[in-house]
């Protein structure tokens, strides 16, 4: 995952399809290196209807298809945050709900770097500086020479602090 391609892609579409990327490619990188690509024909169908949902800002709709794949695949990482991510996106996100996904996605694989980008900017989201800080420490271990969630997760740090001075 080099970049982001939003060619005809709305707001939270974009991060699906790259979470559909990583989940495609499989168990992406230790440290910081890049996942091997997938072969074109291997999908997830669960987040072919995420990322088609999310195009159209159901965000609800999202968390019920990814609920019922939570429920099929408890231990699936990308589920559970994918699923956090819907509903820190959605509408009045219960933010206990999308800590217990997001933590459940890194204690089910500790180099999710998507996972701690996110779990980073709901940190953020509740005030709570020091901790998106230690997630995008992580990010810095995990990328060795950089990489896209470190350098988002380091813009939101930085664009939060200037609009609390």
């Amino acid at each position: 995952m080099k970049g982001k391609v939003q060619v005809g892609m709305k707001g939270g579409a974009v991060m699906v399809a790259l979470f559909a990327a990583a989940s495609i490619a499989g168990g992406a990188c230790a440290a910081g290196g890049s996942p091997d690509p997938a072969p074109a024909w291997t999908t997830d169908p669960v987040v072919d209807k995420v990322t088609a949902l999310t195009e159209k800002s159901d965000w609800r709709g999202a968390q019920g298809v990814l609920k019922d794949a939570l429920a099929a695949s408890p231990q699936n990482a990308e589920y559970h945050n994918l699923y956090a991510y819907t509903i820190r996106k959605g509408p009045g996100p219960d933010m206990n709900l999308v800590f217990k996904h997001y933590g459940e996605a890194l204690r089910l694989k500790p180099d999710y770097r998507g996972a701690h980008e996110y779990i980073g900017e709901a940190y953020l989201m509740v005030s709570n500086l020091p901790k998106a800080k230690e997630h995008l420490s992580a990010l810095d271990r995990l990328c060795t020479f950089g990489c896209e969630e470190y350098t988002m997760l380091k813009k939101a740090v930085a664009e939060f602090e200037a609009n609390k001075k």
